[in-house]
């Protein structure tokens, strides 16, 4: 368990007026440009005769509706940028997933501590789920990474946001971020984009504490497809050794015990 804070909601990476998509949108484009809700770019470029990035996405633009491949909306991302010229003619785009971190348990009783007015701190079950992030979001990165790469105009590919303790975790899942050679932006690119609560710029009380991203890191989805299948394997016969142990033969060693997803 990480002692660093993790972000668990998602609208809380969107502070600062959804700063992470113009992250996104400069590292993609090369530049500072507004960014409009989808359905009213293309008249804003075309009224100020320069280059915006419309916006697509829940709450802001309006999420794109795409084609279904037999019934399943399985080519969905959170949110896609794409830029326009000053005409209001769309020139290329990205996609960007955003993940934080999935909880198991309860808090509901240290919720309500905390908002108590003597504002206690109780015991809870909650906990994070670190491993089904893991593989709940790999294989989709995989897969949409593989998707865009046949789009004409998403010629830099996927970026994925999330909190830095859970990029360090999926870094770690897939062999560390050595393993994941840097590649320069293409359309085959993944590019993970992390966050992490900016401690160093104060803290006051009731006021949210600013986030600040760390570098990005740009490789390609099959580099990502090759580490992620090439999973480091637990010693032989560690099931019967675990089975053994609870039939109350000799204690099994610590390694033949982890046998859930928690890996």
């Amino acid at each position: 368990m990480t002692s660093d804070p993790v972000i668990c909601c998602p609208v809380r990476l969107y502070a600062d007026s959804y700063r992470v998509l113009y992250d996104v949108a400069k590292i993609a484009f090369e530049a500072d440009f507004d960014l409009i809700a989808g359905a009213k770019a293309a008249a804003i470029a075309k009224e100020k005769q320069q280059p915006v990035v419309a916006v697509f996405g829940k709450r802001w633009g309006g999420e794109l509706r795409l084609p279904q491949k037999d019934g399943a909306g399985s080519y969905f991302v959170d949110w896609v940028l794409a830029l326009l010229d000053a005409n209001g003619k769309l020139k290329e785009f990205v996609a960007v997933e955003v993940q934080t971190i999935d909880t198991t348990g309860n808090y509901r009783n240290g919720r309500e501590g905390l908002l108590s007015p003597d504002r206690t701190n109780p015991t809870t079950t909650a906990g994070l789920n670190w491993e089904n992030v893991n593989k709940r979001i790999l294989p989709q990165l995989i897969y949409k990474g593989q998707v865009l790469q046949r789009e004409a105009l998403c010629r830099k590919g996927l970026f994925f946001v999330c909190p830095s303790p859970v990029y360090s975790r999926i870094m770690a899942r897939v062999g560390g971020s050595t393993g994941l050679i840097r590649y320069a932006l293409q359309p085959a690119s993944i590019t993970f984009l992390s966050y992490q609560h900016d401690i160093e710029a104060g803290t006051v009380d009731g006021i949210t504490v600013p986030l600040k991203a760390l570098a990005p890191h740009s490789t390609t989805v099959y580099k990502l497809q090759e580490a992620f299948n090439n999973v480091t394997l637990p010693d032989e016969n560690v099931y019967r050794t675990a089975i053994e142990a609870a039939l109350g033969g000799p204690p099994a060693p610590k390694q033949a015990l982890l046998l859930s997803d928690d890996f």
